[in-house]
């Protein structure tokens, strides 16, 4: 029996287990916090980052577009102690000679879009209903693009208004136009007058309705 009792201890002994070793640390510094997304204003007049709107040739109008929208902004570039800290180190004759280059620039840029505005508003859009065959017609729309409109998206537009086709050919002087299936013509010109959609920047003065009859005896 004292046997059997030693036996019993032993085995009891024998079944406990080693504690499981201790996790290890691990070694070299934490891994770096991760950085919040850069913000980047951009220019509404140059459309570069407002920080990058002198290399720009709109500089006088960025800056009156920064003040508007972001008074925090323009203080950081352009109020009197960052200009001057910016400036600082270039002499007088440097500094003279960037502000003559600047407002040389922005003239020359002014003087460009002034003569822009002037084509565009002498630039004459052609409405034009054209005879097919006795009932049949076709709506023909010339310079919109001098207005800046894209013509297939104007296509595209007038084809959905109208539920018919519409596409953009090139008429016998070789230019570009719109062809819509049907007479149409009062229609695009309210259109037009309405600025509906992407017609937009187009003087009513500028429009013109004309009427193209067939030929008799021709195709």
């Amino acid at each position: 029996m004292p046997a059997k009792k030693h036996r019993d201890k032993g085995d009891k002994s024998a079944a406990i287990a080693d504690p499981p070793p201790a996790a290890s640390e691990p070694e070299g510094p934490p891994p770096p916090e991760p950085r919040p997304p850069v913000r980047v204003l951009y220019c509404g007049v140059c459309t570069f980052p407002v920080e990058y709107c002198e290399f720009g040739s709109s500089l006088t109008r960025c800056k009156e577009w920064l003040h508007e929208h972001d008074l925090e902004a323009y203080s950081k570039y352009y109020s009197d102690e960052a200009l001057q800290a910016k400036i600082g180190t270039l002499s007088l004759e440097a500094q003279s000679k960037l502000e003559q280059e600047t407002a040389k620039k922005e003239a020359k840029a002014e003087a460009k879009a002034d003569a822009a505005l002037k084509k565009k508003l002498a630039s004459q859009v052609t409405i034009k209903r054209i005879e097919r065959n006795k009932r049949k017609h076709v709506t023909s729309i010339h310079g919109l693009e001098a207005f800046d409109i894209d013509l297939k998206k104007a296509a595209k537009q007038f084809a959905s208004k109208f539920a018919t086709g519409a596409s953009v050919t090139k008429n016998p002087q070789g230019l570009e136009e719109i062809v819509v299936q049907g007479d149409v013509s009062d229609e695009v010109f309210e259109m037009i007058e309405g600025e509906v959609g992407i017609l937009k920047g187009i003087p009513a003065d500028n429009v013109e309705i004309v009427e193209e009859k067939k030929k008799k005896g021709g195709d």
